[in-house]
């Protein structure tokens, strides 16, 4: 790999990790929050003990349940992303000690 196409990928890879990071932080906020509200519909469907109620905490819980896979889902892109920001750097310095 020349070391042109060897920066681009590191450029466009280092790139791409900080927007997943920063989608991240976003999506950790949300899923404290959407945590938060589902307890709060549970609470109150074991207050009420109602129909209605038990299909509130039903429909909160999978919302929190939901953003917290797609949270999960990040982190592993995240990961792979930084194993392969990983591997380029290796290649980059194996370059360098070659030249």
């Amino acid at each position: 790999m020349t070391r042109t196409i060897l920066q681009r990928r590191l450029v466009d890879v280092s790139e791409r990790l900080k927007r997943l990071r920063a989608e991240l932080v976003v999506t950790d906020e949300q899923v404290s929050f959407l945590d938060g509200e589902a307890e709060e519909f549970r609470l109150r469907a074991l207050v009420s003990e109602t129909p209605l109620a038990d299909a509130e905490a039903r429909d909160a819980q999978q919302q929190a349940d939901t953003m917290g896979r797609y949270r999960d889902g990040l982190v592993v892109q995240i990961g792979r992303l930084q194993h392969e920001l990983d591997e380029l750097l290796d290649r980059m310095a194996a370059e360098l000690s070659a030249s």
